[in-house]
């Protein structure tokens, strides 16, 4: 017997012996860095064997994580996940630098972006977003399903669910996953508003403006319906995949006063970094005062300088950005795969059926 096995076998006989574990997967938003998290999942898929739907009760995802989530609930397999991102990147985030004579290369979206209607239309996203989901529906999820976003509407945050027997009724098993994707990966500034007709109109933007690190979302809901004193699980296994995001800091010394040109994207990247690292705090400390075992495991952003910060933003979208986001995903995958948590957590089936 090798020692992978043995390690299989010893997880399987805790859980024989009533230690029954609710598994979460939680991956961050980034807009085009999905291709990070997405191919890190598909190394996982090849390497134990398997989908990541049957081996996860409940997946959550923010912005762009909430398309893979989606993805993954309808059993869609990391490796076509990835290919969409190839394939309508350019769609979703066209060119948006021009070459004028005389003055070389001017960002005009970003002056749209600054001035005017916001950086794109948002028609490349809503036509993607058609193609990988047509006509499914939240019930046609094969998992329990966490979705944040907020709605302007309401001013107030929103989380779309699977409609679970242990949780209040709602109707989001019959909202369409596409407008469910589109309405939380609307970034300020750079996608339209979305609107849910079904929902008599009412109006999103994504949900990194609270929760893009989505994990204590799916914590929450965990402990509320499904872990814990009188409910049917005692533990909950997590694990959380980050986006790709810039891990060196900045130099003293940069101007104080700045405007929104000044901040460019800087801005948005800014508050998804903060959240996400509040998020990871966070679930550093619970484990060790709550009553209910937590057992989680964060797969970060691999190291990336500002030499390669103009090739990754979260609507850069080429070849170059992509060929980088493979091979750090591929060194992270590379590192976890042989972890004990992570080889349980894709070697062990759900055991949640919706």
């Amino acid at each position: 017997m090798d020692q992978r096995t043995h390690r299989i076998e010893a997880f399987n006989d805790k859980r024989m012996k009533g230690n029954k574990i609710f598994k979460i997967l939680s991956i961050d938003g980034g807009g085009i860095k999905g291709l990070y998290s997405a191919s890190i999942l598909k190394k996982f898929e090849d390497t134990f064997g398997c989908l990541t739907t049957d081996r996860v009760d409940m997946v959550c995802g923010t912005s762009t994580g909430g398309l893979i989530a989606l993805a993954i609930s309808l059993g869609i397999p990391a490796a076509e996940i990835c290919d969409f991102y190839v394939q309508k990147g350019k769609d979703i985030f066209p060119p948006h630098r021009l070459k004028i004579p005389l003055l070389g290369y001017i960002d005009l979206f970003s002056l749209k972006q600054a001035l005017f209607w916001g950086k794109y239309s948002g028609r490349g996203l809503k036509q993607s977003l058609n193609d990988i989901f047509e006509n499914k529906r939240i019930g046609d999820s094969r998992n329990l399903l966490c979705i944040p976003s907020y709605s302007v509407t309401k001013a107030r945050p929103r989380v779309f669910k699977y409609d679970h027997r242990e949780g209040k009724l709602s109707t989001d098993n019959s909202l369409l996953m596409k407008d469910v994707a589109l309405a939380t990966s609307a970034a300020p500034t750079y996608l339209p508003l979305a609107e849910i007709a079904a929902l008599s109109k009412e109006q999103f933007v994504d949900g990194g403006v609270w929760a893009n690190n989505p994990t204590l979302v799916g914590l929450l809901e965990a402990l509320m319906c499904f872990v814990g004193k009188g409910k049917e699980y005692d533990s909950i296994q997590i694990l959380s995949i980050s986006s790709l995001s810039i891990t060196e800091g900045r130099e003293t010394g940069l101007r104080k006063r700045r405007s929104f040109m000044g901040w460019k994207s800087a801005l948005f990247n800014t508050t998804l970094s903060g959240q996400a690292f509040f998020t990871e705090f966070f679930m550093d400390k619970i484990g060790e005062i709550g009553d209910v075992n937590i057992d989680y495991l964060r797969i970060p952003s691999d190291s990336l300088s500002r030499a390669h910060e103009s090739l990754i933003d979260l609507d850069v979208a080429n070849e170059k950005a992509y060929n980088l986001m493979r091979i750090k995903a591929a060194y992270q995958a590379a590192i976890f795969e042989k972890q004990e948590k992570v080889i349980n957590f894709f070697t062990t089936p759900k055991t949640y059926i919706v």
